[in-house]
């Protein structure tokens, strides 16, 4: 049956979802409690809440007891044993294992701040984000605890590293770690702090153009959007089996892999294995997943095998399936529609947003490349760069706007308020990227208004990129730009200007490379170097990756009156 818009915008109400999830405006609100023990007092315990599938097809599966027993041991030895206070920061460097999805609840049990880190960040991206936060404690595992070692020794306010996997028989840990071994403690009761809707909860870091990533702070409130996004959007309902393929380091995999589906008690499949079409396929089957996220890029890569591999498993159990983190281009839409009989609707959102904000809703007729419409519960459109005033032309590009406030907008940038309120124009928020609107109050992708790098679905920010080009020896001026990639919408291109006495060659090339790689992530390396004798800069010595971009795309370059003499 099909979707009447504009009786959703009056049904569905940020008021609705308090009211659903039994808060009062004043009352204390706590994410793992409304996400756990509500369902355990609603005599939901015996439910299954989290179905984990390691790399060796080894399955664990917690119950919403299961759940409520474990995030209180968490919370028990952090405030106790590792002596964590409301609101210190508390990292979380872990593969996609249990400890991480239910150990990022039981930190905010205690009040605490919890702050997901993506695990294959590099030495410099960990320290960047943990000395920004001033980080008091981490929690990781065997396999990367060599990297938090290295970093801590430019982490003064680090007091505790948490490893969670150690070995009694292996490497004796430190003075300042401490081992934790989730199973071993199960407790039935724990005083849940005493949270409200505007108590910090989750920090986020986000990549921007210059300076260092941004902490996008959220709030204990923000589960307001999304449980009502989770359930409008994602369909989610109680006795669904749902799939987030996002990684929890990136904010999808909270707000739509942690906090959303566990609001709606729902039960999540997890799969902490690399990517094979056969093996997602698999997962789909074996678990009877009903309800799927995923990102464009992941999509593309499934359509390269093909239909008959989808054609070869039942995947019957698929009701609905939703995109996120870049545009998702038409072709993928209809090859979805093809292989499994359903759409992918694609959402558009940001760390910033802390929950969707335009959408293709169920039931709501998707337009293939199209953003879909903003979320009943709030206002958006494009509005004009310098004005902020609404654009009312059909097909005009403007700028994505949403109009505060909302439940789950980040409250601030940590240690950065200046760059949050210059987020906001003419009583909007402006989100960073450019779309029209179609005559039917679609939206319709433009590109981004900065040089974020969208790379597989993953905002990388190129400062962070040159910044660490330049620490290497060969390495004297460094530029860095999103190249246009069929398979990942972006991937990064370098341009790099040598020292003396330095030539460039292909083994030079894959060096410098692999030395960004292990300094930031995989998803920040250069695809591709172009050694150039300068950079083009401007006289004030800002460097004009516009000129860089247009060139590479073989478009004008437009104004170059402020640029440097050659």
């Amino acid at each position: 049956m099909a979707t009447d818009y504009e009786q959703l915008r009056r049904e569905i109400t940020w008021e609705r979802a308090e009211r659903e999830l039994g808060y009062r405006e004043g009352e204390p609100l706590n994410i793992a409690e409304i996400c756990v023990d509500r369902h355990v007092e609603a005599g939901l315990g015996d439910r299954l809440a989290l179905v984990h599938e390691g790399h060796g097809g080894e399955i664990r599966q917690f119950t919403f007891r299961d759940l409520q027993q474990l995030t209180n041991g968490w919370a028990h030895f952090l405030r106790g044993d590792v002596c964590i206070r409301p609101l210190d920061r508390v990292c979380l460097f872990l593969d996609k294992v249990p400890e991480l999805y239910i150990g990022f609840l039981g930190v905010l049990k205690t009040g605490a701040v919890v702050e997901p880190l993506f695990s294959a960040f590099g030495d410099d991206a960990l320290v960047a984000r943990m000395a920004d936060s001033r980080a008091a404690a981490i929690i990781t595992q065997r396999r990367h605890l060599g990297k938090v070692r290295k970093a801590r020794e430019r982490l003064p306010d680090l007091k505790t590293i948490i490893v969670v996997d150690h070995d009694e028989d292996g490497k004796k840990l430190r003075e300042g770690e401490a081992d934790y071994h989730m199973m071993d403690h199960r407790e039935d009761h724990f005083p849940v702090a005493a949270t409200y809707a505007e108590s910090p909860s989750v920090l986020h870091y986000t990549s921007g153009t210059t300076g260092a990533p941004k902490g996008a702070m959220h709030v204990h409130g923000s589960i307001v959007a999304q449980y009502l996004t989770s359930k409008v959007v994602l369909d989610i309902r109680e006795h669904d089996v749902y799939w987030c393929t996002a990684d929890p380091g990136w904010v999808t995999g909270t707000s739509y892999g942690i906090i959303g589906p566990w609001s709606l008690g729902a039960t999540q499949v997890v799969l902490d294995a690399g990517f094979s079409s056969d093996r997602w396929y698999e997962t789909i089957e074996k678990h009877a997943v009903t309800v799927w996220y995923t990102a464009p890029t992941a999509i593309r890569m499934l359509m390269k095998d093909g239909v008959e591999p989808v054609k070869r498993r039942n995947l019957t159990s698929l009701r609905h399936m939703c995109s996120v983190g870049e545009p998702l281009n038409p072709e993928a839409v209809r090859w979805g529609h093809e292989a499994f009989g359903l759409w992918f609707h694609d959402t558009f959102w940001q760390t910033e947003t802390g929950s969707i904000v335009v959408t293709n809703l169920p039931g709501m007729p998707v337009k293939p490349g199209s953003m879909g419409r903003p979320f009943p519960a709030l206002s958006a459109t494009v509005v004009e760069p310098k004005t902020g005033i609404p654009i009312t032309d059909v097909g005009r590009v403007g700028l994505i706007a949403v109009k505060p406030p909302w439940p789950s907008l980040m409250r601030t940038y940590w240690n950065n308020t200046a760059t949050f309120y210059g987020k906001f124009l003419n009583g909007w928020y402006i989100c960073g990227d450019q779309a029209s609107l179609d005559a039917e109050g679609y939206f319709w992708f433009c590109g981004r208004d900065d040089d974020v790098i969208n790379t597989a679905g993953h905002l990388v920010g190129p400062f962070e990129i040159e910044s660490a080009l330049l620490e290497h020896p060969a390495v004297a001026e460094s530029a860095a730009i999103g190249k246009p990639d069929p398979l990942n919408m972006e991937v990064v291109k370098a341009f790099v200007a040598l020292r003396p006495g330095f030539t460039a060659s292909e083994d030079l090339e894959l060096d410098i490379m692999n030395f960004v790689r292990k300094k930031l992530s995989p998803l920040a390396m250069p695809q591709e170097i172009e050694f150039v004798e300068k950079v083009p800069k401007t006289r004030s010595g800002k460097i004009l990756r516009r000129v860089l971009k247009a060139r590479e795309l073989g478009q004008p370059i437009g104004d170059v009156s402020t640029m440097e003499d050659d």
